[in-house]
This record gives C-alpha cells, structure tokens and sequence, in this order.
C-alpha cells in the first residue's frame, strides 16, 4: 500500500495533524517547509521504509492538518507542536531530516529538546537572518496578502515550482497538482499566508550562540541550483556547527526531492548509519 493512502491524525493543541507513517525500526520525522506538505518526501519513501519507521507530518497550517487563522504558526510554535506530537506517538527518540523553513524547525527542536534527537539533516534550510527570502516578505505586508489571496493562479505558482527545480521536465501535471491541492480552497490558501505572516527570523537568531554549541550530529545538503535561499546558509551552519558535515548536490535546487531523491536518500543513509 502507498504510504499516502492511509493518512493518520492526532489532536495536538486543539488542533487535528495529519501524518503518514510507514515501516519499522528506529523513527525518520521529515518535516517540510513553506509550498509544500508531506508529499515532498513522497520519493524519498522507497529509500527509508523497509528499515525505519518513517513519519511524514503535514505541519498546522499546511497539507490535511487544521489551518487557524487566528493562531501563532510561527516555527517555534511548530517545534513544540512536534514534541508533543512525537510524545503522544511515544516517540522518544528520532532521527529529524528537515527541509526549507522545516530546517528552523528542526534546529529550534535541537537547541530546545535535543535529547529527543538522534540526529539532524538540514535539507535546503534557513538559518539566521539570512531570510525570509522576498516573496515571504511581501506576504506578510496586509495588502500584498489580499492581492495574493486574489490573484494568486495556478500559472503564478506553477513558475514557482518550476523555479525551484533544477530539472524543469520533473514539472509534470500530477506533481503540480500536488503542489496546487491545498490552494484549491479559501481555507488552504489563507492557510499558507498566514504560515507566511507568521515567519520571522528571530525565531532563529536567538538560538545562534546555542547553534554552535549542538553535540548531536548535523548533515547539511545544499542544492546548489537552489534560487530561493542562499549558498550562504549552509556554509555558516557547517562553520559554525563542529559536528557537521556538508554534502552539496550540482544538480539540485530548491526542490531537490524532486530533483535527486536517491542522491539525497544514500547521502542521509550513509550519515544515518556511521553514527
């Protein structure tokens, strides 16, 4: 069975999060980032499954989890969010493989509960101050989120995508439809401006002392045709972070699930497996 068909969901804080789960052995979280939602692991699944129990988690805001619109959605909120996400699963322990703002998820859970952690994969992450990148900036301002809220088209978000991949022909009708499902609906896009608004990058430049301190093994991949955030970022983490290692990947951009799912899958294997 496709680990898509038989979604799961949890009450976490008020709020239903929708998950998928598949395999055995020691727990894989992977958690996304801004425009996209569980899916984007989706070829990453065959690498991981017949050895871990691997978890794909839409976070709140995002995929099939509630969308409040009233509500902080901000990472730090969504870091807690996911210890008690995983405390309720009885999950004490889990390897963490984060991707875009995923990434500021996934090194605020490091610095605030790192002995959940095994280790951390940093997948075309932020960091620092070096983001929100533009387009985020923009949303947060009231009257660009209206405008977005009605203008916003499957054209405009498909060059999105097709942006962040470094092979353009991986752009196929079934992906894009995947990207486009939650915009589908009032609920799903307000969902991803309010995800938007609720960005801010404090949220990481207080941790930045703690950064340096982390013990637990760190794998930094770096698309670097990645047009959206900065090659910047991950040559910092991996200077500042001393028990890292940085693996970067020519033929990959922001996207690079979509773009090299194998090359990403052994480079987290091998990481995994000398520790």
């Amino acid at each position: 069975m496709n680990i898509f068909e038989k979604p799961n969901s949890i009450e976490i804080q008020g709020n239903s999060i929708t998950y998928y789960r598949e395999g055995k052995g020691e727990v894989i979280l992977f958690v996304h980032g801004i425009t996209t939602y569980s899916f984007i692991w989706k070829r990453l699944v065959p690498y991981f499954k017949d050895n871990y129990d691997i978890i794909l988690i839409d976070l709140l805001g995002c995929g099939d989890s509630d969308k409040p619109s009233n509500e902080d959605l901000s990472l730090k909120r969504q870091s807690q969010i996911i210890k008690e996400f995983c405390q309720k699963l009885g999950i004490s322990k889990f390897h963490m493989v984060c991707h875009d703002v995923g990434g500021g998820i996934g090194q605020i859970s490091a610095v605030n509960f790192p002995d959940f952690l095994y280790d951390l994969t940093l997948i075309n992450s932020v960091a620092y101050n070096f983001w929100p990148v533009q387009p985020i900036i923009a949303m947060r301002t009231p009257i660009i989120r209206q405008i977005a809220m009605a203008s916003l088209d499957f054209g405009m978000f498909e060059l999105i995508v097709k942006r962040g991949l470094y092979n353009k022909t991986q752009l196929s009708d079934d992906l894009m439809n995947l990207f486009w499902k939650p915009m589908r609906t009032t609920i799903g896009r307000k969902g991803f401006l309010h995800f938007a608004k609720c960005l801010d990058n404090t949220n990481l430049t207080e941790i930045e002392n703690e950064i340096k301190q982390l013990a637990m093994p760190v794998l930094i991949i770096r698309g670097e045709a990645d047009v959206y955030l900065s090659a910047s970022i991950s040559e910092k983490l991996h200077t500042e972070i001393k028990n890292s290692q940085l693996i970067k990947i020519k033929t990959a951009g922001h996207f690079m699930q979509e773009d090299e799912p194998e090359k990403i899958s052994n480079s987290i294997l091998n990481f995994i497996n000398k520790i």
